[in-house]
């Protein structure tokens, strides 16, 4: 086969699998890197310049490097999506078992919170919980409400880090088990309060903060430290805020994590 021919054969195989429910979109080289470095399944990988890319994986991320030369193909990029990373390169990964994230999210004893957000409507702040979630070492990242956070747009600002954690989409009465704070300003300060390892902590959007629902259903209020005549925090740094708080993830002597910047 030509390389014209291979590089019509790899569009078509593309846009053959780019419409299959179950596949998710990873846009850009970081969210390939995590993907692959978290165990993703990764069907396709497509680049306007795979050579390029196999650099950027040599310099940036040499534990994956094997995988990023063995998947890349060449492809015209903005002729497959609507907008194309600055690392021009996609890929097309298997969305994990949607039974096993539940399973991870209602195991007891858990060793880090779930967060839980209520209706949010930012799919770039969803995203960007996720990939704090991630590198805090939660265990799992849930919504509530009609977004969905594996939306494209939530997995680009997530960088790939999805597959670091368990990211679903539940109703109230659908969460993992665990004592419930949700974020209020009316709610006890976080800086007296311990959390445990199996909190749900939960937290409403910008505008409107939590849920009725969501309020009743809590066993804490929880308030994070804000001068007066300032609204609110950003959803992902109030996310941050009370994560550090509760304390992060444990730990790890150097050299023995074998983890790659």
């Amino acid at each position: 086969m030509d390389e014209r021919a291979g590089a019509d054969e790899t569009v078509r195989q593309w846009r053959e699998d780019a419409g299959r429910e179950g596949l998710v979109l990873l846009d850009g080289f970081h969210a390939l890197k995590h993907a692959l470095r978290f165990g993703a399944d990764v069907r396709r990988v497509v680049a306007d310049d795979p050579g390029a890319v196999r650099e950027l994986a040599r310099e940036l991320a040499p534990d994956v490097e094997a995988d990023v030369v063995r998947l890349a193909r060449p492809a015209v990029l903005r002729d497959l999506l609507p907008r194309v990373h600055p690392t021009g390169v996609a890929a097309l990964a298997v969305r994990p078992d949607r039974a096993a994230g539940l399973a991870d999210l209602g195991r007891l004893p858990r060793p880090a919170p779930v967060v839980v957000l209520d209706n949010p409507r930012n799919l770039g702040n969803v995203g960007a919980v996720v990939r704090l979630a991630a590198g805090f070492g939660a265990t799992g990242v849930v919504t509530r409400g009609d977004l969905d956070p594996w939306h494209p747009n939530v997995v680009r600002a997530g960088a790939g880090l999805h597959y670091a954690t368990t990211v679903e989409r539940l109703a109230l009465e659908e969460l993992p088990p665990g004592p419930l704070y949700a974020l209020d300003p009316e709610g006890e300060d976080i800086r007296g309060l311990t959390l445990p390892d199996d909190a749900l902590l939960a937290f409403g959007s910008e505008r409107h903060g939590i849920s009725p629902e969501l309020r009743a259903r809590a066993d804490h209020l929880v308030s994070l430290p804000m001068r007066p005549q300032v609204s609110s925090y950003n959803l992902a740094t109030s996310v941050a805020m009370a994560l550090f708080h509760w304390g992060g993830p444990r730990a790890v002597a150097p050299g023995q994590d074998g983890a790659t910047p």
